[in-house]
């Protein structure tokens, strides 16, 4: 980087990878918690360099574009932060800005925090996922959980004030069942417990300036505990109710399974094809069957287990290539191998014994 900011931002941009570094303290026997308190700001810089100062300050963990636009005519933007041990708390308010963290970022970098943001003024419209896509809204006052790992792109299209918890990911994951589930998610101020971290955080907004070290170790550390507990209550609802959605579609796609048996098409692509589900998605579904390909393969080979006895003149020729199987030797090895006996010696066990009973 070219030497064209201020001291005082060259200073922070250069040590941006210990940023978030707890400070030493000369003094050991003291028992109180410590905090790094850091004040950045742009509003010295030229004009032009405004906006590549704040995109250079936040290359750490997201890429900053920014337009002919904001480079003409400047860009304000300041951020507060504290660091506590394991823990940091960020206080932004900016112009206009869009921030993105790429495949590719992520690829290059460390950084796999869970950041929960909390919008205090200001609209912000958050795209996750890469296969589908995930738009959060936060007009509505509310908490945006996004993991670190995974791409996000970020757009305040207007002026705003925006707080951040910086929060490590084995704290989050101990905390909260599936963490990854909640990139993206905003959770409103629906519930009690939400509500409180609203509280909360507004007492922290207002207090912190004027805190001790003591004081606001507590308060940040109370109010990210809160903040991780909320979304903790709401996957575990959100569990159980997808625990209920997924038998509901396994059930659907089975019947759908069922009702296609002899068509020529029926594949684990086809049925991608038929239901918005993920591949992924859909093939852990079927792991407890083995897999979709072998639960549709197990599937016709009950019903041609059935249609060697309802009917027994039926060529098993006929059956086989009616239940998509390639060939009547592909047909019978597979037979075999769930029913211990080929296909001829089924049916005639089968209807010998339905004679003599």
């Amino acid at each position: 980087m070219s030497r064209v900011y201020t001291d005082a931002v060259n200073a922070q941009i250069a040590g941006q990878h210990q940023r978030y570094a707890r400070p030493s303290t000369p003094d050991e026997s003291r028992p109180e918690s410590r905090v790094l308190r850091r004040h950045f700001s742009v509003s010295h810089e030229h004009p032009n360099l405004q906006g590549p100062a704040w995109r250079d300050y936040l290359a750490r963990s997201v890429d900053v574009p920014l337009s002919r636009t904001q480079i003409a005519n400047g860009f304000l933007g300041e951020i507060d932060t504290y660091v506590l041990d394991g823990l940091a708390y960020l206080d932004t308010r900016t112009d206009p800005l869009i921030q993105v963290r790429s495949p590719e970022k992520i690829s290059r970098d460390a950084v796999r925090d869970f950041v929960f943001h909390i919008a205090v003024d200001g609209l912000i419209e958050t795209v996750t996922g890469t296969v589908k896509p995930r738009k959060s809204l936060q007009f509505v006052p509310g908490i945006l959980a996004l993991d670190l790992g995974q791409a996000m792109r970020m757009e305040r299209p207007a002026r705003s004030r925006v707080l951040a918890f910086f929060i490590p990911r084995s704290l989050v994951e101990a905390r909260i069942r599936d963490a990854e589930s909640i990139h993206g998610t905003v959770l409103a101020y629906a519930s009690p417990l939400a509500r409180l971290v609203r509280d909360q955080v507004s007492a922290l907004m207002d207090a912190l300036p004027t805190m001790n070290d003591v004081e606001a170790d507590h308060l940040i550390r109370q109010c990210a505990e809160l903040v991780m507990a909320a979304f903790a209550k709401q996957t575990r609802l959100e569990h159980g109710a997808r625990a209920i959605a997924r038998s509901v579609m396994v059930d659907t796609i089975k019947r759908h399974i069922d009702a296609n048996l002899h068509s020529e098409t029926l594949s684990p692509d086809h049925v991608l094809r038929c239901f918005n589900i993920s591949r992924p998605t859909l093939y852990r579904m079927f792991e407890p069957d083995g897999g979709l390909q072998a639960y549709i393969r197990h599937s016709r080979l009950r019903e041609a287990a059935l249609e060697l006895v309802r009917f027994p003149k039926m060529a098993i020729t006929e059956i086989a290539y009616g239940l998509g199987f390639n060939s009547p030797s592909d047909f019978t090895r597979a037979f075999r191998r769930v029913y211990g006996m080929p296909p001829q010696e089924f049916r005639f066990e089968s209807i010998w014994t339905a004679r003599n009973i």
